[in-house]
């Protein structure tokens, strides 16, 4: 179970709640799971054109997600989930003379995991090395109304290697590393004059890729509709810029490392770093975490410090409980 206050250098009642369990099967090779998650985006005040006030109300969302994950060797595992989404925005307010909706979808997730123990680094210190890759809410896009397009949800992938090392039988170190990258249509440069493309009817699109696609041809078109830089040219035509579309392709990609330091499986010190580059939403932040953990109970802590000026994820904690039902306690070293 885990809580986070959410933006709290912006607004006071903003949070991110999350709750998840799993139950390994008789077989000891397969688990299931299930989770929800549920953000709280406080109160909201609609209000006419006019200034006069409609209603309150308070927009939620929630996740709930179902898993299965299988061991298929000593080595290698895999697993799915299924989520379905429910995204409540608006109260069923009428919206620019349309009716507004909760907007929902169903997504799923597909992930792998290599883990190999066992390697002798040092002489007599044994390290283990690990590498994820998970493909997360690959669904149907989203509306809030009836009359309006249907947009995406955040399809993404991410990737990344682990290794930890056992310093001695009390202590170990875990260095990770992820690359993240949003699989979801770049928005593409259009004409400044608004002028129609004939063939699709929609708005003429300069550079890039006309973002109106179904969910297959978005995700594997992420990774190669980048625009690039436009710019015009003295006869009034335009032009990209040279190597422009592979260097913004690069920026998509969010980078991220962390390292973790045990004590005895009872005392965790995290700490980690998120980088994200400034044209694609200048996300940069530092994190410490530290965690305990005792029989069946465990309960960790993280604190975010971002080293952008103003950064709305400022000063953001997260609380996580853990606790384990099979009254199986992980034995204390003697």
């Amino acid at each position: 179970m885990s809580y986070s206050p959410w933006l709290r250098n912006l607004v006071p009642d903003m949070s991110l709640a999350y709750l998840s369990g799993y139950k390994r099967l008789a077989n000891k090779r397969s688990a299931i799971g299930a989770s929800l998650r549920y953000f709280n985006l406080g109160s909201i005040t609609f209000t006419n054109i006019d200034g006069t006030t409609i209603r309150d109300f308070k927009p939620a969302e929630f996740a709930f997600d179902v898993a299965f994950a299988q061991q298929f060797g000593d080595n290698f595992s895999g697993g799915v989930a299924i989520r379905y989404i429910n995204s409540n925005l608006t109260g069923g307010i009428s919206v620019q003379g349309a009716d507004s909706k909760a907007g929902q979808s169903v997504a799923a997730d597909v992930s792998f995991y290599f883990r190999k123990p066992g390697i002798q680094v040092g002489g007599d210190r044994e390290g283990t090395f690990a590498f994820g890759m998970n493909i997360s809410n690959i669904g149907a896009k989203m509306a809030y109304t009836s009359s309006s397009n249907k947009d995406f949800i955040p399809m993404n992938l991410r990737i990344g290697p682990s290794f930890k090392l056992d310093l001695d039988e009390y202590n170990s170190i875990t260095f990770n590393m992820d690359a993240n990258k949003l699989l979801v249509p770049t928005p593409p440069v259009y004409y400044p004059d608004g002028r129609i493309d004939p063939v699709t009817n929609e708005r003429a699109v300069i550079s890039g890729r006309n973002p109106n696609v179904g969910v297959a041809e978005g995700i594997f078109g992420s990774f190669t509709d980048a625009p690039g830089v436009v710019v015009q040219n003295a006869d009034s035509t335009y032009s990209v810029l040279a190597g422009s579309k592979w260097r913004e392709e690069l920026r998509e990609i969010n980078l991220a490392g962390g390292f973790e330091y045990w004590y005895a499986e009872q005392f965790a010190f995290r700490t980690g770093y998120f980088w994200e580059h400034y044209t694609k939403g200048n996300r940069k932040y530092f994190t410490l975490g530290a965690g305990v953990r005792y029989s069946k109970f465990s309960l960790d802590m993280s604190y975010l410090i971002a080293n952008t000026q103003r950064s709305p994820l400022a000063n953001t904690l997260r609380f996580t409980l853990g606790f384990k039902f099979d009254g199986k306690g992980k034995k204390k070293p003697e």
